[in-house]
């Protein structure tokens, strides 16, 4: 039975990972190109074909890379020990999963940590920061479960007032937010190229998890019981 839950969320994170990638090879290598202009203080030019499709390779089998590990992490090993508790059906209840796993890889840590583009240096050493990416990233995971369950303990009640209820524990991400230390950056980009850059990462990342959350929602789930999965002895009537 849990075979069947891994082959489906590895099969739906390469999905993922190939749109995902994809989505890095054009837009966001292209764009990284031109913010490295900023960096080096003239434009590169075109350069070799070669290197270009080098690049874009990378950049489509590193997407496939992390798909895989998130299908494999979220929408198998954590859906299947967590799919009673997971609110919603069907679809919704993968975009649930899809939310939570965004909300804990990236959305918690870069409301402290936000992605910054070439040519930006950080005040914070990396060790802080790796410190500080884990710990919000295990906050992330607990404000997700809190909300699972407060949807959950709200089943009586209205949409409208279990969607606030969900909502409560994303409060607890303003603490770290207003506790983290200053992280100035220095560098050569506009600041409305750093914006631009960053809701790139994040619409890259939504992507993928939603891509992943569709895919998975669209495969289905095992038919097969899990007591099909024992053999049990043949017994005479």
């Amino acid at each position: 039975m849990a075979t069947n839950y891994l082959e489906r969320g590895a099969v739906a994170g390469v999905a993922g990972g190939l749109v995902y990638g994809l989505f890095i090879a054009t837009v966001g290598n292209a764009f990284t190109a031109g913010l490295e202009t900023f960096e080096h203080g003239h434009s590169h030019g075109g350069g070799p074909v070669v290197s270009g499709l080098t690049t874009a390779v990378a950049s489509i089998g590193g997407g496939v890379l992390w798909g895989l590990l998130f299908g494999v992490a979220a929408f198998g090993m954590a859906y299947f020990f967590l799919e009673p508790a997971i609110p919603g059906s069907g679809a919704t209840k993968r975009l649930a999963l899809a939310g939570a796993g965004f909300l804990t890889v990236s959305g918690a840590p870069w409301l402290v940590l936000p992605p910054q583009p070439p040519g930006v240096e950080q005040a914070l050493g990396t060790e802080t920061r790796l410190a500080w990416y884990a710990g919000l990233m295990a906050l992330g995971a607990l404000v997700a479960v809190l909300a699972g369950l407060a949807y959950q303990r709200t089943a009586r009640h209205h949409t409208a007032i279990r969607l606030g209820a969900m909502a409560l524990p994303l409060a607890l991400l303003a603490v770290p937010v207003a506790l983290a230390p200053a992280n100035p950056v220095h560098g050569d980009v506009p600041a409305a190229l750093v914006a631009a850059y960053r809701w790139t990462v994040v619409f890259g990342q939504l992507v993928l998890w939603a891509t992943i959350a569709g895919v998975h929602a669209w495969l289905g789930d095992s038919d097969t019981p899990a007591a099909d999965d024992l053999d049990y002895p043949a017994t005479a009537d």
